[in-house]
Formats: C-alpha cells, sequence, structure tokens
C-alpha cells in the first residue's frame, strides 16, 4: 500500500521505490546502504529523498525518520541498522529489492494488531527525578527537555498530548526555533525500547502523543490506586489496612517530584504532587490518631507542621496527640505559635477547627471524637 499524506486538498501519494527509500531511512541506514541494499545508485537515493522530503513536506533527514515512525512504516525493533556486506539477490518480477536486503525484517504489522503481554515491562517514576526501567534495567532518558517530553506524556496517561502543548508546557515562552517534539519522540521510543518487544509504547494519533494504555507502569498511577484502596479499606471499617495502604502510597515517593525537570508544565505538576503527598500523609495519621496511635504519629505530624506552619488541620492533629499523650503544655505551644504565623504571614485569626480544639484542650474534654478537619 502506497503511503499517502493529505495537504490541504491534495493527497500526496509515494511511489513503490520511494516507500523503500523512506523505510530504509527509517531504520537508519546511510545512502550507500541503502544503494546497496536496494542495487539502486547512491545518486538515485539522494534523488528519491528529496523528492520525498518535497512530497510530504518534510525539513530534512530527521523529520523523515519521524515521518517512517509516524506513519507505522517502521517500529523500533525492526529492520535494524545493519551494513549491507553484498548486493542482493535478483528479485522475481513485481517484487520490492526490500524483499531480499538486510531490511528484509518488513514493516510491523497494521496497528491495533500487536499486543504487548500481560503487566507493564515498562516502569516510569516521576515522584522523584525522573526514571524509566524496562524489565527491572534502568533506561538513559536523554537530556533533560527530553526528559520533561516523557514526563508530560507519563503525567497525561490515558489521553493524547499535542505537539503544542508539549512545546508550551516543556519550553514555555522560548518555544526552540525548530519543531523537536517529533524528534525527541523519536528519540524516546528508541530509549523505552531498549531491547525488550517489537512495539513502541509511544503511538501517535490525530491528537497527538500517548503512552499506550496498558503498557507503561506510572508510580502516580499506582500511588492513586493505593489510595482508592485506603479509601475503601475505611468505608469497611479496616483503619489499619487503611493506614497501611497510604503508607505504601507514600513509600513511592522519593524525593521532590520531577526534580530538576524544567518547563512549566513540570513546575505545576511539582506543586500538585507535592501538596497531593501532604494530603495523603494527613489522611493517613487522621487514621493513626483514630486508632489511638498517638505517640506513633507525634513525629511524623511535628515534621509536617514545620513544613507546612500555616497549616491549620496539620496543628490541630499534632495538638490532639501531644494532647492525649499527657502532653497538654506542648499542645497549647503549637496553637500559640501557628496563631502567631498565621497573623504575621497572612493576617488572619485561626479557623474554626484550630479555635475548637484549642477550648477543648484548655477545658480538658475528651477529644478523641472532635473534628479532624482532614482533606478527603
Amino acid at each position: 500500500m502506497p503511503i499517502t499524506k493529505t495537504t490541504g486538498r491534495q493527497a500526496v501519494t509515494l511511489g513503490r521505490q520511494e516507500r523503500d527509500v523512506l523505510y530504509a531511512v527509517g531504520c537508519g541506514l546511510r545512502d550507500d546502504e541503502i544503494a546497496t541494499a536496494l542495487a539502486i545508485p547512491e545518486e538515485a537515493v539522494a534523488g528519491h529523498l528529496a523528492r520525498i522530503l518535497a512530497a510530504l513536506g518534510l525539513r530534512d533527514r530527521a523529520a523523515a525518520i519521524v515521518h517512517a515512525f509516524d506513519c507505522g512504516l517502521v517500529a523500533p525493533g525492526r529492520g535494524p541498522r545493519r551494513q549491507a556486506t553484498s548486493p542482493p539477490a535478483t528479485n522475481p518480477p513485481g517484487t520490492s529489492p526490500l524483499a531480499t536486503s538486510p531490511l528484509a525484517a518488513g514493516p510491523p504489522p497494521p496497528a491495533g494488531t500487536a499486543r504487548h503481554a500481560p503487566g507493564p515491562r515498562l516502569r516510569i517514576s516521576v515522584l522523584g527525578p525522573l526514571r524509566a526501567w524496562r524489565d527491572g534495567q534502568p533506561l538513559d532518558l536523554g537530556h533533560l527537555r527530553q526528559q520533561a517530553v516523557l514526563a508530560a506524556l507519563a503525567l497525561c496517561l490515558g489521553r493524547s498530548v499535542s505537539r503544542q502543548e508539549l512545546t508550551d508546557g516543556v519550553w514555555g515562552e522560548e518555544p526552540p526555533n525548530t519543531n523537536v517534539v517529533p524528534v525527541y519522540i523519536y528519540r524516546l521510543r528508541k530509549a523505552l525500547h531498549a531491547g525488550g518487544g517489537p512495539d513502541s509504547v509511544i503511538e501517535r494519533d490525530r491528537s497527538g502523543y500517548r503512552l499506550l494504555p496498558g503498557a507503561v507502569g506510572v508510580d502516580v498511577a499506582r500511588v492513586e490506586e493505593l489510595v482508592t484502596a485506603a479509601g475503601a479499606a475505611e468505608r469497611a471499617g479496616d483503619l489499619a489496612e487503611a493506614v497501611r495502604a497510604c503508607a505504601q502510597a507514600l513509600d513511592l515517593f522519593r524525593g521532590e517530584p520531577l526534580a530538576g525537570q524544567p518547563g512549566p508544565f513540570a513546575e505545576l505538576e511539582r506543586l500538585r504532587l507535592t501538596e497531593r503527598r501532604i494530603v495523603i500523609v494527613q489522611r493517613k495519621l487522621d487514621w493513626q490518631l483514630r486508632l489511638g496511635q498517638h505517640a506513633e504519629a507525634i513525629a511524623e505530624l511535628s515534621a509536617l507542621a514545620v513544613a507546612q506552619p500555616l497549616n491549620e488541620p496539620v496543628a490541630a492533629m499534632l495538638m490532639r496527640a501531644l494532647y492525649l499523650c499527657g502532653r497538654q503544655g506542648d499542645a497549647l505551644t503549637v496553637y500559640d505559635r501557628t496563631r502567631r504565623r498565621l497573623a504575621d504571614d497572612l493576617g488572619v485569626s485561626p479557623g474554626r477547627l484550630l479555635r475548637h480544639t484549642h477550648r477543648t484542650i484548655l477545658r480538658g474534654d475528651d477529644i478523641r471524637l472532635g473534628l479532624t478537619g482532614t482533606t478527603r
């Protein structure tokens, strides 16, 4: 089937030999290697490539490689680069020279026919410095901007991300002079392939690029699965299991999310994921207090109160934990410290939750059934 590309109202069609040349270029062969494989002069290869670029509106050879991947003509692991050592045998009439050339691995099956084995072999972590593994082996993801493109795809798992979105998210108000996103996608496909299976885990559709569903495990998705399980355990009355699930989710955070990643998208996601972690910590600590694990919760609550000095629900939980451990004076000190910070930094007084906790401690009432104020 000839390759076509619609430009405006006109559909551009490549002939058989141009298709063969594009396939060979997509496999990474040089002009001399293509000439040997197809049994044509090297000058003819250059002429075919020039016509391909003009017909498809492509900028250069790198863009032709990306196009070969995007249109499904080439996929990682298919048609590996290799030097031809001898001219190909004479082909039967009507048969492409590629059938007996070093490119005989052929193009991939039609889109939608190749499936991945159960369970993702590729794992990506964004809850810390960006990292990826295939079958447990770490992968080289290239330089920071290229990593930032992968991070955007990983955090938009389940939907396609357009080239414009990727450009805006990674470069912001200083976009590159050329459209490098397809080149980065091409390199990421190769990096993520890294010796496993013939299929690319990044596909292109009308809307843009996306990671194939089920082909990749992302730590953020796992965190949400565990948080959902924790909520189900709470509804079933098993607070101990809810605490365990939240602790497992928090173990997936390995430092500052997307540490060192450039661009406005990474910056916004860093803030969102940091806030998400705080919410999960609060839920876990609330359940620990309801289980009577007051002493166990104090150290983590104290650290969180230092990191979030204006977080009134955290201050209220720390006051409760201290009070229930017989440390009424320390609990009141937390209130005074928080009240001063709220006044100095925001010009506001403590909210209802903090005032209620303060009054309860002053009266010496049972605080066990008081409001927690944690975010659900």
